[in-house]
Parts: structure tokens; C-alpha cells; sequence
């Protein structure tokens, strides 16, 4: 399935998870506040810190029509148009946003939700952009997205595997060279049953990309396990605090659970490493603690050797215990006492 490349760093099996924190709506409409949650991606570990980049009118239309009424769920009681308005982030913060996480040395990019977004995001020279969820059908915006030539992620969230594929021939078909997918569950928290995680091989297998993780669960069960599957990349939403009361904070991972996250999806992918049988480095020192066989009794040079006079026990100094068979009736080359290992020297 290859390997993709985001601002130098190489994303692919044969990487390190590729850890993009999501700063969403989690700067509750304060500039210092996104600022400081891109430190703090930054410190943890992360790869790449992430925006999303619309206005309200961009998204939505201002109306209070029932087709524009959230009616369930943690936003309850909005409109569209009011969710987007309170959740956005002001197309001004983009460029001193940008400039912050390039002087932090963390890579920042965006998801676009529509065109003008992109040509904001060129502007800024996004090194790569995300397709959201609920805009993989979106199908003119993918293919105006992958003219600019930037490596491009697409989430999956509640696309089936035809609409998908649609999405990947779009991205190819307009240009894109460089395309990762993620597997997603668009709910907000998102339970852990619901992500079926069995999915991601078969989704490297059906559709032969760098395939990824966008996770909405609470914790970071569900993502450590995703790299076990083969994911190349883990996107998580960041918050500073979970309390925070904003759209995004309730189902956001917070600095130490970020911190982790990074930790453990690479420790997980270390232990992955390659089909191995062999002794490893770790185990040399324990050789000697393996069982062999033992002389339990003295005896003469030109005895024979019973039974009763060998016993497999630890350490491993002697001949294998395989061989006790071989041993019994063979008569010794020289005395032995007890305690001796048994060698093939010591047999006639």
C-alpha cells in the first residue's frame, strides 16, 4: 500500500504512527486558547496539529427550517448554522496559527469545507489537507482539493465502500498522488463497539492505501489496538480540558492522554516488528536458565548410565532433556559426580 509523505515526515507500515491532534472548536472562540493547545500538541509528541477551516455560511445556510435543526445528540437545540458559527475558527487566526506551530516545529494543517477554504489554505501553504467525514461525498470539493497536488487523508465516517471508492477515484482521477484513508465513526463520543476495528485490514487489502484511525472514543484503547490492525495514522481531538464546555472538549483527549497516545501507538507498532522465531537480544542472558539434563548421583568411569541417575532440571548447561533416551545404557568416559551437567563427552 506504500507510503505517503506529509512536510518531510514519512507516513506508511514501515513508520511510526503518524499522530495528528485535532484542535477543532476546542479554542472556545479564543485565539490565546488555540495558541496554547498547539504547545501542548506540540510537547506531547504529535505529528501534526490539525484546524478546520469554514464560516458558517460556508457549511451551512442561516435558516431555522426543520431540515437545519439539531434535534438530538450534544449539540441539541441548534441550528446548524448556530453550531458553526460558535464552533469555527475565524479565517484571521489561520496565518498566526500557522506561524505558531511552524516556530514549535509541529506540522499544521486543515480540513477545507468548501473552495475558498482551499485557496485560503494554498495561501498559507498547507502542506496537506483532510477531507472531513461528512464532505467524503463531497466530490467536487475532493477533486478541487487534489488539483493543488498536496497530499491528501480522507475520512470515512459513515461512507460505505462504494461511496469510498468514489471518494479515492475522485482524488485519483483529479490528481492526487499521495492519498491515506481513515476508518471513522462520525458519532461524538463514539462508543467502542461501534468502530469494528477488523475493518482497517480489509480496508488496506480493498482499496490499497495508507489507511489510518480517526478516533472519537473517550480513551486510547481503541486507537493503540487500531496500530496492532495496521493503522498508519491516529487522529484524536486535543483539548486543553475536557470540562471545558465547548463543542468539541467532552469527547477531546487532554495533554497527558495526548502525551500517551504518542507514547503508546509507537510502543505498540515496536512491538509489531516482523515474523520472528529466533532468540532475541533480550533473551540471551536467560539461555542458561532452560532446563538440561544432570547427573543426580556419582558414578564411575565405565558405569552405565539408568535412569535414576539423570534428571532434567534448570540451568541449561547440559544436553537438551530431548535426548534422555539416547543417554540411558551408554556407558561414561570418565567419573562423574553429582551435579555435573551431562555432555557427550562424558559418554563412550
Amino acid at each position: 500500500m506504500g507510503e505517503i509523505s506529509i512536510d518531510g515526515r514519512v507516513i506508511g507500515p514501515g513508520h511510526t504512527p503518524y499522530v495528528i491532534a485535532e484542535l477543532s472548536a476546542n479554542h472556545n472562540g479564543k485565539l490565546e486558547t488555540a495558541m496554547r493547545i498547539i504547545e501542548e500538541a506540540a510537547k506531547a509528541g504529535a505529528d501534526a496539529i490539525k484546524l478546520q477551516t469554514y464560516r458558517p455560511d460556508t457549511i451551512t445556510l442561516d435558516c431555522d427550517l426543520p431540515d437545519f435543526q439539531i434535534t438530538e445528540g450534544l449539540w441539541k437545540g441548534r441550528t446548524l448554522y448556530e453550531l458553526y458559527e460558535w464552533a469555527h475558527t475565524p479565517w484571521e487566526w489561520h496565518q498566526p496559527l500557522f506561524e505558531h506551530a511552524r516556530q514549535l516545529g509541529i506540522t499544521i494543517f486543515s480540513s477545507p469545507f468548501d473552495t475558498t477554504a482551499v485557496d485560503l489554505l494554498e495561501e498559507l501553504g498547507a502542506p496537506a489537507y483532510k477531507i472531513a467525514s461528512f464532505e467524503a461525498v463531497d466530490l467536487p470539493l475532493i477533486e478541487y482539493v487534489a488539483k493543488t497536488g498536496k497530499p491528501m487523508i480522507i475520512s470515512t465516517g459513515m461512507a460505505d465502500a462504494e461511496e469510498i471508492q468514489e471518494a479515492i477515484d475522485a482524488a485519483r482521477g483529479a490528481g492526487c498522488g499521495q492519498l491515506a484513508i481513515l476508518h471513522c465513526v462520525s458519532g461524538y463520543p463514539a462508543p467502542p463497539e461501534d468502530y469494528n476495528l477488523c475493518t482497517i485490514p480489509d480496508m488496506v487489502e480493498r482499496f490499497g492505501l495508507v489507511t489510518g484511525l480517526s478516533d472519537h472514543t473517550i480513551d486510547n484503547t481503541t486507537a493503540i489496538t487500531s496500530v496492532a490492525l495496521g493503522a498508519s495514522l491516529i487522529e484524536k481531538h486535543f483539548t486543553l480540558d475536557r470540562n471545558g464546555g465547548g463543542p468539541d472538549d467532552s469527547f477531546s483527549l487532554e495533554p497527558a492522554e495526548l502525551a500517551a497516545l504518542c507514547r503508546d501507538a509507537k510502543t505498540a507498532w515496536q512491538a509489531l516488528g516482523q515474523i520472528d522465531y529466533g532468540r532475541k537480544s533480550s533473551e540471551k542472558g536467560n539461555v542458561q536458565f532452560r532446563r538440561s539434563l544432570y547427573f543426580v548421583k556419582d558414578l564411575k568411569a565405565g558405569e552405565v548410565i539408568t535412569k535414576d541417575a539423570v534428571k532434567s532440571v534448570r540451568p541449561g548447561f547440559g544436553v537438551a532433556p530431548k535426548y534422555l533416551n539416547e543417554l540411558i545404557d551408554r556407558k561414561l568416559k570418565s567419573d562423574v559426580v553429582k551435579g555435573d551437567p551431562v555432555t557427550w563427552k562424558n559418554l563412550c
